[in-house]
Parts: structure tokens; C-alpha cells; sequence
């Protein structure tokens, strides 16, 4: 609370680039994350879809289309995961948990896939990836 209200301080946004909860904010995910920029592919009723990946987890991937996606969405996901012994293919299925607007003038969206389906090998190399990524490696 501010000295000269009784109305709560607003919650700050995170610094740009920090994986932490904004001030007051409670972190929901159970798995760490990490950022990636690398192509993946959308699989929805209509046909396959190209988007860009914002983050990675052992749980799921945010990504970046341009068109919304309905929450709840069921998809198939996959993508190339680049490792020092060469590149891995990654695919999954999931569910969309979160479909946002990044901008008012063109339409891209910033989309949150939970992972509901994916075999514990791929799952294990994501979580390799994101590990030497939060240690700098």
C-alpha cells in the first residue's frame, strides 16, 4: 500500500527477459522454461500451420501465429530441438491454454500449448535443453 491511499501498489511487469513472476504474482508453472526461437508446426483440423516458439518446457510451448487459436484447441505440435549431437525432432499433442493478442495493428498472437501427450524421451531432451539454458551453457 502507498503512504497516501489505502489502495494497493499495482503489480509490476518482470524486467524483460526474466522467467519470474511479476511482483505479487504467483508463478504457475510446474516446469522451468526456456527462450528458443526456432520454426514449429502446428497440426489443427484444417491442416498444418508454421509458427515461430517463444519458450520451451518439459510441460508445453508458447508460441507465435498469425491467428488466434480458441483455448482448449487440441493440436498436434512439432519442431527441430538443436543439441550439440545433432538436431532432435520433437512432437506432441496438447492443449491450448492460452491465446493472446500481441498487437493492434497486425494479427499475431502469442499462444501457451500445454503438453498433454508426448513421449518421456522428448519430454527429457526438452528438459536437458532448458536445463543448459538457465546454466548459460
Amino acid at each position: 500500500m502507498t503512504e497516501s491511499s489505502s489502495q494497493p501498489e499495482p503489480l509490476q511487469p518482470p524486467s524483460e527477459g526474466s522467467d519470474r513472476p511479476a511482483q505479487g504474482g504467483h508463478e504457475q508453472r510446474r516446469h522451468p522454461r526456456a527462450r528458443a526461437e526456432w520454426p514449429i508446426t502446428i497440426v489443427l483440423d484444417d491442416g498444418a500451420h508454421r509458427a515461430m516458439i517463444r519458450d520451451v518446457s518439459r510441460g508445453g510451448v508458447c508460441f507465435f501465429l498469425d491467428r488466434p487459436i480458441e483455448e482448449m484447441t487440441v493440436l498436434r505440435i512439432e519442431f527441430d530441438l538443436p543439441r550439440d549431437a545433432g538436431i532432435r525432432k520433437v512432437s506432441g499433442v496438447g492443449a491450448v491454454v492460452r491465446c493472446e493478442r500481441i498487437s493492434k495493428v497486425i494479427e499475431h498472437y502469442e499462444i501457451a500449448v500445454f503438453m498433454t501427450d508426448m513421449a518421456e524421451p522428448d519430454r527429457a531432451v526438452i528438459a536437458e535443453y532448458v536445463e543448459a539454458w538457465r546454466s548459460g551453457s
